[in-house]
């Protein structure tokens, strides 16, 4: 028995080092693109930085899950090792065909019932209700943005002043210069202002509402605890805010695979101190005006 598991543990390490030395080799070489801005935060073996209101939760709830699997994968190793150790063949013992009745088991696994139970009912169900269905309302004066997924890049559409969404369509689609077809016509969409980076202020709730010109992709800023797939055809909502705090550079990634330079996919979100400083931003963005004499 001690030569088999001894061939097997050989076998695993071998198998280990043999892909750690062919990965590399057999490796694309794709470097994602890199922002003229410095990240905030620091990235460790652990979970990112959180800079939502309600990431704790889900900080929460994860670190619980692990711990409890923890828990479990060590007893039931200890209790697999005793039992090798233990009924392992060896002359004059005879394998007993009666059923072991044992209360420890029996135990072990109710307490683990009815703590799985308690952690839907405690954590997760609050925890998606709040993150999925709590909504700021208007009174709390949330900003609003639309957020357009493509192969490989997020577009993040703002309302201009008048605080109004130009209306879009793919019949108006200019790859060039109308990059989410808002329509030339519509008087609301003439302010509005079409970015690569998504800018918000600290502590104010955003509202953003996600969709997809080509494939699915998934709408991810880790520093959030945010994470919705963006399915073409339709706009999902999607909500969070910022701690006080969180002034930064974050980044936002693609969590689905969506094609061969899915690495790549990836956008800038700055969280501003002040409002004053993202209606900076906004203003600086505005596409500039072209005089039509300055061409005769």
């Amino acid at each position: 028995m001690y030569r088999n598991l001894l061939r097997m543990l050989i076998l695993v390490i071998g198998g280990c080092a043999l892909m750690a030395i062919v990965s590399p080799a057999m490796a694309q070489d794709a470097t994602a693109p890199s922002f003229d801005v410095e990240i905030t935060g620091t990235y460790g073996p652990f979970l990112p930085p959180d800079v939502s209101t309600t990431g704790h939760q889900s900080d929460l709830l994860i670190n619980t899950l692990h711990w409890f699997m923890g828990v479990l994968f060590v007893g039931w190793g200890i209790f697999f090792v005793y039992c090798l150790v233990k009924f392992r063949q060896r002359p004059g013992h005879k394998a007993d065909p009666k059923p072991v009745k044992a209360k420890v088991s029996k135990y072990a696994e109710i307490v683990v019932a009815v703590f799985e139970a308690a952690l839907l009912v405690g954590l997760s169900i609050p925890v998606w209700a709040e993150v999925k269905e709590g909504f700021p309302t208007e009174e709390e004066n949330p900003q609003h943005v639309r957020v357009v997924a493509e192969q490989f890049a997020w577009n993040f559409h703002y309302p201009g002043p008048d605080g109004v969404f130009g209306r879009a369509g793919p019949q108006f689609i200019d790859m060039a210069s109308n990059i989410l077809g808002i329509d030339p016509d519509d008087e609301h969409g003439a302010d509005d202002i079409v970015s690569g980076e998504l800018h918000v202020v600290a502590g104010r709730p955003v509202i953003a509402d996600v969709t997809s010109k080509d494939v699915i992709h998934s709408f991810s800023i880790p520093v959030l605890r945010l994470k919705q797939d963006v399915i073409p055809g339709m706009r999902i909502p999607v909500w969070f805010n910022t701690k006080d705090d969180s002034a930064g550079n974050y980044e936002v990634a693609c969590a689905q695979l969506c094609g061969n330079n899915h690495y790549s996919m990836r956008a800038l979100m700055v969280i501003h101190a002040t409002q004053s400083d993202v209606d900076a931003w906004l203003e600086s963005a505005k596409p500039e005006e072209f005089d039509e004499d300055e061409f005769d």
